[in-house]
């Protein structure tokens, strides 16, 4: 029996259950009359539908991320020895650089040390680039500082957690693909002047470790040049002879079997600080009483400390996911290979998320410990792993022998990441692109010295953005020629997109007093692209409007003819004329933003 019958028998109070139809078993709902159940059953399936046509436009547009070990790389026994001898090389010129960033943001060494382990290890084993490093960076730092000073340890891992959360969120959404945005300009700024800061963070090595006021001097600083330059000339002869480990690993043990064997008195990485301690533990930085680093108190977990700690987090994630999307692009041109920015946002977060629990103080991408993987042949994840590894061996077992190393042998490292960092034919480049990309240059690079990157990028971007805009507003002119289909109506041909920058420009290229009683703009080498550009043609119609005049568009483009119609502004509709098959002229309709008030 049909549908029909079932309903009709529960209609007249049948036992509509003996008879549903084969067809539509959910069809009767028992209490409910049989149309009322069916009305529910298709708005349930329709639901369901809507659904799962949702969650398959969702899987379409996720594309799984490359989470292989090797990559593209081959496995063999030669090249995860390279690797794992990179991963050693990066642990080993982290552990004065997560020390000093510690003690840059004020709080204990130990905790920069688990940031560059964990954040390291998380971002190696999920990021969106193998070779890329993360740790604690001194970008972060700087602005936690504050926060530590006024509200202690306990609040910068509760804001480390929430920066987490925020650049979670920003991978999702697939904010990451923004950073297509940043002109060629900025990134040279942005790579020459992290070199530069590169450079002059490596000049507090040259203080006295019983004075922090006082810099070497007389032959100990003569000695700790002495092995600094012995280290860089290390770096850059033995690639020249052999290429069976790292340059800069050999630079680094050859300069610290010198000092400890011949008991040369200079600066060590135990001067510093001691790095002994054991296995992050978890810790939930939220509730009463003291800390894990006392006297600092927990964050009450309430809206005021949300209130207080959100403003740093903002600025934590938007500086990190900056610094290391940038990161991410430069090793991308340097191995040849594209990386995933969403990815990368996504492990970033997961690793400062996690971090925050841990005892952490965040992090990001570090272009200076990439630059040495990288050139130390570092390509797979492994590198990464095996950085992240030793360090928390470093911390665990081998503190003693790691406090031994000069830290002029890694002085002397980053010194030649700095050579080899800084974009050297910039210099060439600025004389050969215009005048306003040399300046874009220069801007961002003094900027990232004296402010900070994402500052830098921002301050970049905003400048690239408004000198285009400049260019592109002094393009816009008309043609004008008497019209063939509309005798005596003069034709005015628009050359230049129409917006904001040209919209006043625009408005001057017409004679309204001299103009004949129809006049015609034709848009067809023209773009109509925002709000300004649709207010300059009402206001042009308008003024046409009290002259007693008509003035009318014509060859619109399909996204033109869209944004007018949407506006309220086109008197015809036709979807004739954006394919320019048929001319169609669009009376303007006037009024429409109240002449801008």
């Amino acid at each position: 029996m049909g549908g029909s019958g079932c309903v009709g028998t529960a209609e007249r109070g049948g036992k509509a259950s003996d008879r549903v139809s084969d067809r539509s078993p959910l069809l009767f709902v028992k209490g409910k009359p049989a149309r009322e159940a069916q009305s529910e059953h298709s708005q349930n399936y329709a639901g369901i539908h809507m659904r799962r046509a949702a969650l398959a436009m969702l899987a379409k547009n996720i594309s799984p991320p490359n989470l292989s070990i090797m990559q593209d790389e081959g496995f063999t026994p030669g090249r995860v020895k390279t690797e794992v001898l990179s991963g050693l090389t990066v642990a080993l010129a982290l552990v004065p650089e997560a020390v000093a960033f510690a003690f840059v943001a004020g709080v204990h060494p130990l905790v920069g040390l688990y940031a560059a382990f964990l954040v390291g290890l998380i971002t190696a084993l999920i990021g969106g680039r193998p070779g890329m490093i993360s740790g604690a960076t001194g970008a972060l730092a700087v602005v936690m500082v504050a926060l530590v000073a006024e509200h202690g340890v306990e609040y910068l891992f509760a804001t480390v957690i929430l920066m987490g959360v925020l650049q979670i969120i920003a991978g999702a959404l697939h904010w990451g693909k923004f950073i297509r945005l940043v002109p060629h300009p900025v990134m040279l700024g942005f790579v020459n002047g992290l070199a530069i800061v590169i450079f002059l963070a490596q000049l507090t090595q040259f203080k006295d470790p019983t004075n922090t006021e006082a810099w070497l001097a007389g032959p100990q600083l003569a000695m700790m040049l002495g092995l600094v330059v012995l280290t860089m000339g290390i770096i850059w002869g033995l690639p020249k002879l052999t290429k069976a480990i790292p340059a800069p690993l050999a630079g680094i043990g050859i300069t610290a079997i010198i000092v400890i064997v011949f008991g040369i008195n200079v600066p060590t990485v135990g001067d510093m600080a001691s790095i002994k301690g054991g296995f992050p533990s978890f810790h939930v930085p939220f509730g009463s009483g003291e800390g894990i680093y006392p006297p600092a108190l927990l964050a009450p977990f309430n809206l005021e400390t949300l209130w207080i700690i959100l403003p740093y987090a903002v600025i934590l994630a938007a500086i990190g996911l900056i610094e290391s999307l940038l990161t991410l692009n430069l090793v991308g041109e340097m191995t040849g290979k594209r990386g995933g920015a969403s990815q990368e946002c996504i492990a970033q977060g997961t690793a400062n998320v996690v971090t925050g629990f841990f005892g952490g103080m965040g992090g990001c991408a570090m272009i200076g410990q990439s630059m040495i993987n990288v050139k130390s042949g570092g390509r797979t994840r492994i590198a990464g792993i095996a950085a992240a590894l030793f360090l928390l061996a470093f911390i665990v077992v081998a503190s003693p022998l790691i406090e031994r190393i000069p830290l002029a042998a890694l002085v002397g490292v980053m010194f030649m990441v700095v050579i080899g960092t800084f974009a050297w034919n910039s210099f060439q480049i600025m004389r050969k692109v215009p005048k306003m990309d040399a300046f874009v240059i220069v801007l961002v690079t003094v900027v990232t010295v004296l402010e900070d990157l994402a500052v830098a990028v921002v301050v970049g971007v905003i400048v690239s953005a408004l000198a285009y805009s400049w260019q592109n507003a002094r393009r816009i002119h008309a043609n004008t020629r008497e019209s063939e289909s509309d005798p005596g109506a003069k034709v005015y041909e628009i050359e230049g997109p129409l917006f904001f920058g040209s919209a006043e420009g625009f408005g001057e290229l017409f004679e309204i007093e001299n103009d004949p009683a129809h006049v015609i703009v034709d848009f067809a080498r023209s773009r109509v692209v925002d709000q300004s550009a649709l207010q300059a043609i009402e206001a042009l119609a308008g003024k046409y409007e009290a002259a007693g005049k008509q003035v009318v568009l014509r060859h619109l483009s399909r996204d033109c003819h869209e944004l007018l119609s949407k506006a309220g502004h086109l008197m015809v509709d036709s979807e004739d004329d954006p394919e320019y098959e048929i001319a169609v002229d669009y009376p303007v309709r006037t009024g429409v933003f109240g002449g801008g008030h």
